[in-house]
């Protein structure tokens, strides 16, 4: 099946418009993304097959890696906003991708201004980093849009990532996800697969892999339900459906299994950019400027030993125990889902 995705990405299809289905179409960009989205390079742009956005904030200075970067869309997107002091590093297995992505590098190192090139890119497969030279503890922020659902080995993957993850650090990636394994019939169907369909994982085998790998309170930042405009192949998937979802990890030792109340809570600064009134960590946490906002163990670590530390006043600490918060379930997470009612609490 490896071969079929590289060949599905490196020749079948020349650009988006080859796509049999819409689940490798992007979501709308937010209002602060759309000028630096203006200045790529046409060619990088129309090879973009990513299913969501994967520009999290606060990436100035930044080690960035991008898993499956095709094109180069996203790497350069994120050279942009990491800045010249940051670096991004693009790895695929496709050749014809990154030739296309190989051959803008001084466009875009020049349209932003940059002295050198803060990017580069490595051919080879994201479930073997080990075998690229991509050190331990080296990223800050690991990313991937619609990719994971492609890879054979999932679990080699994330664990991969987690090893090249510095403490705090977190993956922040987009993905195709369905409410039900797939059969394997439909697992050896290329087109399928590599329209990242029937590749997608089913929701709570992400969350168990993710967890296995050692991230260890996957937070879903948001979701959209996947339409598939293929009468063939939505008939082929029925009854299955399908979400595009972006999902946050942080690679924090200690976190627990449940959101447990320590009586903590932080006040946002108003102090990101991009994020003047409140900042979104994920579907449940919108955290006012100046409101003090009570939170888990989880959340207080994951904002407190994190790159955001400096965005927040943060109050408690371990010393007492209230147990759980209430609502701190698991069932299906995306809210997209007609089906699914949003839940309160802090998870």
């Amino acid at each position: 099946m490896k071969k079929d995705v590289r060949d599905y990405y490196g020749q079948t299809l020349q650009s988006s418009a080859d796509l049999q289905t819409n689940a490798c179409c992007d979501a709308a960009p937010p209002a602060w993304l759309k000028p630096w989205l203006a200045m790529l390079h046409d060619e990088v742009v129309s090879r973009y097959y990513g299913c969501g956005l994967v520009a999290p904030q606060q990436l100035e200075g930044m080690r960035v890696l991008d898993l499956g970067c095709g094109s180069g869309r996203d790497v350069y997107l994120l050279s942009a906003l990491v800045g010249e002091r940051g670096e991004v590093v693009g790895v695929d297995m496709t050749p014809e991708q990154l030739a296309v992505a190989e051959r803008h590098q001084a466009y875009h190192q020049q349209a932003f201004g940059h002295a050198r090139s803060n990017v580069r890119f490595v051919q080879g497969d994201i479930e073997h980093l080990d075998e690229l030279g991509l050190e331990s503890d080296y990223f800050d922020i690991v990313v991937s849009n619609c990719v994971i659902n492609l890879c054979t080995d999932k679990a080699r993957a994330l664990n991969e990532v987690f090893r090249v993850l510095r403490p705090g650090g977190e993956m922040y990636f987009s993905d195709v996800y369905g409410d039900r394994r797939m059969p394997d019939m439909l697992l050896q169907d290329p087109v399928l697969y590599g329209e990242c369909l029937s590749g997608a994982l089913y929701w709570q085998d992400f969350l168990t892999l993710a967890r296995q790998a050692g991230f260890l309170d996957p937070r879903l930042v948001e979701d959209r339900p996947i339409t598939i405009g293929n009468d063939h192949i939505r008939a082929r998937l029925a009854p299955a459906r399908f979400f595009s979802a972006t999902y946050r990890l942080f690679k924090l030792a200690g976190l627990e299994p449940a959101c447990e109340d320590y009586g903590q809570a932080v006040i946002y600064r108003g102090t990101l950019p991009e994020s003047p009134s409140a900042f979104v960590l994920d579907n449940h946490h919108r955290i006012e400027r100046g409101k003090v906002f009570p939170v888990c163990g989880n959340t207080w670590r994951m904002l407190h030993d994190s790159r955001f530390a400096g965005h927040f006043e943060f109050i408690g600490d371990f010393s007492t125990h209230y147990g759980v918060f209430p609502d701190c379930g698991s069932r299906m997470p995306f809210t997209s889902d007609s089906f699914i009612t949003p839940v309160g609490g802090c998870c």
